[in-house]
């Protein structure tokens, strides 16, 4: 038998706004053993209700440009002003430890990671069922003006664009069904022959 535990993978998962990226997520570190999500670090201020180590880690702008300095990000973006990271460490220590990672980020980002640790990625791409349904969800959510709705599904197509990018699509008709796709996606990923530590060994014993 295997005396060493496997190894684990980063799962990017990538997907318009209002596509059900994050119920997907959520469902799936609940439901799922050894997967946890990646937390990243910030320089946007810390909410009442956000706890510092498992929401983000928070960091000020002078922070967190010498810790691009000193090369501790896999990948970085400015979103809405504010600069957030995946950090190199928090990744790795998981991987090596035989637990999966969740990382929310956009195609940008996915394109960073896997210039890091291209052999440790699966990527995961989430489309809404139609665009009607998109411009529901979003309009749905929207507290802001036309024009700002507007720039949320510009933005949303964009997204879309580079799904050929991505290893698998789920087209998220329904949260229980896409749920089940993304699970059989992490378990076929986990026992690939690359993430099985010591499976060399074993094959000689047996041969």
């Amino acid at each position: 038998m295997l005396t060493k535990p496997r190894r684990g993978l980063v799962m990017i998962v990538s997907s318009p706004s209002g596509a059900g990226k994050t119920t997907i997520c959520k469902k799936l570190i609940e439901e799922v053993n050894d997967i946890d999500l990646s937390v990243s670090v910030t320089t946007r201020k810390k909410r009442p209700n956000e706890v510092e180590g498992k929401d983000y880690f928070f960091k000020s702008e002078q922070e967190f440009n010498k810790m691009i300095s000193q090369g501790n990000f896999l990948e970085t973006a400015n979103v809405f002003g504010h600069l957030y990271g995946t950090l190199k460490d928090e990744i790795s220590s998981k991987i090596l430890k035989g637990t999966d990672v969740i990382v929310d980020v956009d195609w940008q980002g996915t394109r960073q990671i896997e210039k890091h640790i291209p052999e440790d990625i699966v990527k995961v791409f989430i489309l809404p069922p139609s665009i009607k349904e998109l411009e529901k969800r979003l309009g749905a959510r929207a507290t802001e003006s036309k024009e700002s709705f507007k720039k949320r599904m510009s933005e949303a197509r964009k997204e879309i664009s580079h799904y050929s990018e991505y290893d698998f699509i789920i087209i998220n008709k329904d949260i229980e069904e896409s749920l089940e796709k993304i699970k059989s996606i992490l378990f076929s990923e986990r026992i690939r022959r690359h993430r099985l530590v010591g499976i060399d060994k074993f094959v000689e014993i047996l041969t």
